[in-house]
């Protein structure tokens, strides 16, 4: 467990998730952590970082958000030599499924890190991404939903009543939104290019039951950009959230959202990921101790990715 020292900013940095291999030509491929990793060196962030070590989830924690049949439908698939999972698009190779559930565990190293006061920030680099795993089904790329397994650890494990997640990835994050639909204690905030994959995300789609308004969706047809991500960042998000008074901010933060990435036609730029960082951080100094945990999702320029990614570490430190 890292300790305190001086630092308040947490980084998972491990060259072992190269070792998720997707195959020649994929975009959701190794090179992505390497440019992660140059945009983080660009921060300067490795002098200023709580290093956090990858260590393998447990299957139980992987099932505070999936069920046991899926877990072990993962395993199988990938254990055996399938090139892709067979629940949908997400190509794996004979080490994903320890590398998928390092990723996991090292989200669980950082929330223990940010709530037990050894940091304040955390940014986690991980692969593969997680916002469109599903409860039974690994999709998008994902085989785990990172971001969705640590919420729930932070609640199960430190009594957290209400998480904030807030994803700007181009992509809506249709599987972390499932886990949560109908969960009060979890309020989910996505921009997202529509029509798009996965085809959900629709601003009618709020939540059920109890959770009924801890959904929010904001869907932008393709070449939107900062007045819009930032309008509803600031103009929806903002209230709703000081109204939710979440305990610990959470952001999946996908980069295909940037100008010029391949599977994206939004237009941010780097200043727009300061901003959208900036306002993540302002709603955690009001109600959430300045707890904010930031996970990678997308992002398939590699240039782009180390720019955006410098950016965004840059606002957290």
């Amino acid at each position: 467990m890292p300790t305190a020292d001086d630092h308040s900013f947490a980084l998972v940095l491990n060259d072992v998730f190269k070792r998720h291999d997707t195959g020649h030509g994929h975009p959701e491929r190794p090179a992505r952590y390497d440019a992660v990793s140059s945009g983080v060196n660009r921060a300067d962030a490795l002098d200023h970082a709580v290093r956090i070590e990858a260590q393998l989830a447990s299957l139980e924690h992987i099932a505070l958000c999936h069920g046991e049949d899926y877990i072990e439908m993962a395993r199988r698939d990938i254990e055996s030599g399938l090139p892709q999972l067979s629940t949908g698009d997400t190509d794996v190779s004979l080490a994903s499924f320890e590398v998928a559930r390092l990723a996991v565990g090292s989200v669980i190293a950082t929330v223990d890190a940010v709530l037990n006061g050894s940091a304040q920030t955390a940014f986690c680099a991980l692969r593969p991404p997680g916002h469109h795993a599903r409860p039974n089904q690994g999709m998008g790329f994902c085989v785990f939903n990172n971001i969705a397994i640590g919420a729930r650890y932070a609640q199960q494990q430190y009594g957290i009543e209400r998480v904030l997640i807030a994803d700007w990835d181009v992509h809506h994050g249709n599987g972390t939104q499932d886990i949560f639909y109908d969960d009060p204690s979890v309020f989910f905030f996505s921009t997202h290019q529509s029509p798009w994959y996965p085809g959900t995300g629709a601003r009618s789609e709020t939540g059920s039951g109890a959770a009924v308004g801890t959904n929010m969706n904001r869907p932008f047809p393709a070449g939107s950009g900062r007045e819009q991500v930032l309008g509803a960042f600031r103009d929806d998000l903002v209230p709703a959230a000081r109204a939710f008074q979440p305990d610990l901010v959470m952001i999946s933060a996908g980069f295909d959202s940037r100008i010029g990435d391949p599977l994206g036609n939004f237009t941010l730029d780097d200043d727009d990921f300061v901003e959208l960082t900036e306002i993540m951080r302002d709603l955690a100094d009001t109600t959430a101790q300045g707890r904010v945990i930031s996970l990678l999702e997308g992002g398939y320029d590699l240039e782009g990715l180390a720019a955006a990614v410098e950016a965004h570490v840059g606002a957290l430190l």
